[in-house]
């Protein structure tokens, strides 16, 4: 019994019929009037969709809700297309949509602009329907050049800056997974973290030809001392995220056994009288409403 943590979203996109996906909001047919339509429109016209659709499966019929990208949708409808790709929640339906971030990873977004390249757009027309120059746009492609796949892989649903990555760079493959590692485990994404983990980042560990920056002995002692309670720290989580199912199932179950306790009135009474703390910690302990195991596999 552990604890199941799940990615926000599946790690592949998914072509869905445009009919089975059902709208979380209503458009105006005025709205296809507008500016910021005529220019989606336009856009998948030119290049393609190039942002996909956030959808979240529907258990009682096979559908699926759609979350981000209606203009995207009715655009697609105009112009006749009948399946689309799209980015499937993980996230159970039961839970409110207004939680879903409309955000891309940049290495989602990476893979968009690579995608469309290779199908023969070209970099002028992209860069101007992302309303970016071509000088960005290939910063952006070429972001991921260096990276190692496994690293990749640990933080290719993650929000963070494109110049974490130019960071990473810095590093051997072996230290850019180690590093990957440590921001998931402490939740952190910024480039000021990721750079001071470059700091104390041994000169082995650099790609060849990097001269390490000098910082005094000192310095650099805690730098390395803080990277060792970091990496204490995190397998303390990872310990602690292991055990957490287990823990609540079993408070759980207490807690549903002092519930029959305290519901005997015989019970209830005896206790109350003769050991009248118990009887106070018994009931404080039933009335908790927070326990829960929504996200324990069992």
């Amino acid at each position: 019994m552990v604890l199941s943590i799940k990615h926000g979203f599946k790690n592949e996109l998914v072509h869905l019929p445009i009919a089975d996906l059902q709208a979380t909001k209503t458009l105006s047919v005025q709205i296809k009037q507008g500016r910021k339509y005529k220019q989606i429109l336009s856009s998948i016209q030119e290049v393609g969709l190039i942002e996909p659709p956030v959808v979240a499966p529907l258990k009682h019929n096979g559908k699926y809700l759609l979350l981000d990208g209606h203009l995207r949708i009715m655009a697609l409808k105009e112009l006749g297309v009948e399946k689309v790709l799209c980015l499937i929640s993980t996230d159970d339906e039961a839970y409110t949509y207004n939680k879903f971030v409309n955000t891309l990873s940049v290495i989602q977004g990476n893979k968009m602009i690579v995608n469309a390249l290779n199908t023969g757009v070209s970099e002028v027309k992209l860069a101007k329907t992302l309303n970016i120059d071509v000088r960005s746009l290939q910063k952006k492609k070429s972001m991921l050049d260096g990276i190692c796949s496994e690293a990749v892989e640990l933080l290719k649903d993650k929000i963070l800056s494109e110049n974490v990555f130019r960071v990473l760079k810095k590093m051997k493959p072996a230290r850019q997974i180690k590093v990957a590692m440590l921001m998931n485990d402490q939740n952190r994404y910024g480039y000021l973290f990721a750079k001071n983990l470059l700091d104390a980042t041994p000169a082995d560990q650099l790609i060849e030809g990097l001269k390490q920056k000098r910082i005094s002995s000192a310095v650099l002692e805690k730098q390395i001392r803080l990277e060792e309670e970091t990496i204490s720290l995190s397998g303390d989580i990872r310990s602690l995220t292991k055990s957490y199912g287990a823990d609540m199932l079993n408070l759980t179950m207490c807690q549903s056994f002092l519930k029959q306790i305290i519901s005997n009135e015989k019970v209830s009474v005896f206790l109350e009288k003769y050991h009248p703390e118990i009887f106070e910690k018994f009931s404080k302990i039933a009335e908790i409403k927070v326990l829960n195991t929504e996200n324990v596999d069992l």
